[in-house]
């Protein structure tokens, strides 16, 4: 009778605990597109990232607050690299794939997890340079994708 009464409230238990686990894991589908069924996970305001995963490798998307995609990054446990999608595809910079310095160095983070952060600077042309660099940049974002003088 004990048990009875014991294994719905373990299995209850059980799933509470799985829930947040659960819910915590990128989805893998949605990546280039405005709005994805995805949590916006920005620590800016003005910017929505999206994080997707498909096996090993990580997608982090960086949209505008209307919505528009402005590009995207790719962390597989090798490198970080720049995918071909938003407005803003060809100003990616990452210490594998480094930039020239930008006309504004003014950036804000937009997003970090335990592996990398990445920011945004927005520039006088309306276009943005987004940075994609790992968690041990303590300085410059522009400086640790050798983009620096």
């Amino acid at each position: 009778m004990h048990v009875r009464r014991t294994l719905p409230s373990l299995a209850l238990l059980a799933g509470l605990l799985a829930g947040p686990a659960l819910a915590a894991s990128p989805p893998s589908t949605g990546l280039g597109q405005s709005w994805p069924n995805a949590t916006d996970v920005s620590s800016s305001p003005n910017w929505h990232v999206y994080v997707f995963a498909r096996g090993s490798t990580r997608y982090i998307q960086i949209n505008d607050a209307q919505g528009a995609v402005r590009g995207a990054f790719a962390r597989t446990p090798y490198s970080l690299v720049g995918l071909p999608i938003g407005s803003d595809a060809g100003n990616l910079s990452t210490p594998d794939e480094p930039l020239p310095p930008p006309a504004s160095r003014q950036s804000v983070q937009v997003y970090q997890d335990d592996t990398v952060q990445a920011f945004v600077a927005p520039q006088a042309d309306g276009t943005a340079r987004l940075m994609l660099v790992p968690t041990d940049c303590k300085t410059d974002p522009i400086e640790c994708n050798k983009g620096g003088p």
